[in-house]
């Protein structure tokens, strides 16, 4: 299938002619790239499968669905579907930012000590483009979480090289964070904050394409360049493309 990302002059401005999806046999599972206009199905059994996952887990506080359901901030979403094409995870991209402002950071971290770093973090990296990773859940199957978070975990890089972004960023539990870090991801040394309640102590991780090499383990490396260069070879990511090969290494 011929997909093509459709990019104007201005960079909010940012879609996909069509979705672009790939087996990924480490997690036994198809990962879908696209954009709630264009799956409209697809986004809202994702988003039901966001919130069963938050309710379950006792932190729907931190996920909004009726705010987030027409896609108006989602640049991006990933669905990973098991081999009957039930949804069993996904993620969503907000961006690019603008400014601290447009980061639901700001609220998390709002009367909290680390709040002004938390701003300063976002609008010093601004003007280099930044993806906001949201609404995470992975199933609880044992025999499937840690693939398919693996899976989810370099997501962020398909939609930073299509949009010829340098930063990504995302906010949960320590715990959490830990499973992400497989990709590069690096937990910013900002004091913690009691989000969406006093049981959580919520941190900040960044992804940077210029330095993630650096940090990633090296399967999670091999596998991002060898996903972005079928982005590539699909027309899903601009010419430029190339150039998260040449900073990384």
């Amino acid at each position: 299938m011929s997909i093509t990302s459709l990019i104007s002059a201005d960079t909010d401005h940012f879609e996909l002619a069509s979705n672009h999806s790939w087996w990924d046999g480490d997690a036994e599972c198809t990962l879908v790239m696209s954009q709630p206009h264009l799956d409209p199905d697809l986004w809202l059994e994702y988003l039901r499968g966001a919130e069963h996952s938050y309710r379950k887990h006792g932190v729907e506080a931190a996920l909004d669905v009726d705010e987030i359901s027409s896609g108006h901030d989602t640049a991006v979403f990933w669905a990973a579907l098991d081999t009957t094409g039930r949804v069993i995870g996904g993620v969503r991209a907000k961006g690019p930012l603008t400014g601290a402002d447009d980061s639901h950071a700001v609220v998390e971290w709002e009367g909290q000590p680390g709040l002004a770093a938390v701003r300063k973090m976002i609008d010093d990296r601004a003007p280099f483009g930044i993806l906001e990773m949201k609404s995470a859940f992975v199933t609880d199957d044992p025999a499937r979480n840690k693939g398919v978070t693996r899976a989810l975990a370099r997501s962020g890089f398909h939609a930073m090289a299509a949009m010829d972004l340098q930063f990504c960023m995302a906010t949960s539990a320590p715990h959490v964070l830990d499973k992400w870090r497989s990709s590069g991801g690096v937990v910013a040394s900002i004091p913690a904050t009691p989000y969406p309640d006093p049981r959580y102590r919520t941190k900040m991780m960044w992804w940077d394409r210029s330095t993630f090499i650096r940090h990633a383990e090296p399967a999670q490396v091999s596998k991002i360049f060898n996903e972005i260069l079928d982005m590539q070879r699909s027309r899903v990511a601009p010419e430029g493309t190339g150039s998260l090969r040449d900073n990384a290494l």
